[in-house]
């Protein structure tokens, strides 16, 4: 019986062996655009309602509790708060909850229909051929879909500020950039660091899906476990990174 750490360090090695499996998707640009078109478009919308909730609530929130001296601080504040953590994180369990079913279910499926198998009868290596290209996706979707969420949620903000405020929207503007600009590297490190979201959320869904069990029931728990697994390293490698941000930047 394999044991938990046992388990753990296969999950570990098949991390390893997707880095190597990456670079051998730059000879197939066809089948990366693919799957960056499933894990990008698919998460904008819910990019951009996301975005669109956080501007409002961080906006209002901090509306309440700034003193009325500091208002004029209210955007730098707001597009500090969204810029270096609500959109990473935001933009990271969006894809975590899609992206991390979708391809245990995926590569599940394929266990369960033996195409897994007829890929290593034909020589070709699962690793490179099904790992590779969706872990390369989703490691530059989401910094794209980061960016997309950020610029959403600032527009949000300013919308609650022109509907509830008294800032023009030139005001604001030299506001979010003022904040912005005494920040720049801790800005492009917190938007770089989900790239390392991307590589551990495919890498949960790929694993799970490549160990599914056998049956319907064992696609679903895939699905389910690559959801899970997703989200819990989401939130801690960003518990980690936040940290080695504040060390650097």
């Amino acid at each position: 019986m394999i044991t938990t750490l046992e388990q753990i360090g296969r999950f570990a090695w098949f991390a390893l062996t997707a880095i190597p499996a990456m670079l051998f998707t730059v000879r197939r640009p066809g089948e990366l655009a693919r799957q960056l078109y499933q894990v990008l478009l698919g998460a904008i919308p819910l990019g951009v309602i996301a975005g669109l909730a956080l501007g409002f609530v961080v906006w209002i929130h901090l509306r309440a509790v700034v003193d009325a001296t500091v208002r004029e601080k209210i955007p730098e504040y707001v597009a500090l708060a969204i810029v270096l953590e609500f959109a990473p994180l935001g933009a990271g369990l969006i894809v975590a909850g899609r992206s991390g079913a979708s391809l245990g279910a995926e590569l599940g499926s394929m266990k369960l229909t033996e195409q897994i198998d007829a890929l290593r009868v034909l020589g070709l290596s699962p690793m490179t051929h099904l790992v590779g290209p969706r872990v390369l996706a989703a490691m530059i979707a989401l910094p794209l879909l980061t960016v997309i969420t950020a610029y959403v949620a600032i527009g949000s903000s300013w919308l609650a500020e022109y509907l509830g405020g008294m800032m023009s929207f030139v005001q604001y503007q030299s506001a979010v950039l003022r904040g912005l600009d005494h920040m720049v590297l801790k800005v492009v490190l917190s938007t770089l660091k989900t790239i390392a979201f991307g590589y551990l959320i495919a890498i949960a869904g790929c694993w799970f899906g490549m160990h599914a069990k056998e049956g319907a029931d064992g696609v679903g728990q895939a699905a389910t476990r690559g959801v899970v697994a997703s989200i819990v390293l989401v939130l801690i490698a960003n518990v980690f990174l936040v940290k080695l941000i504040e060390m650097v930047a």
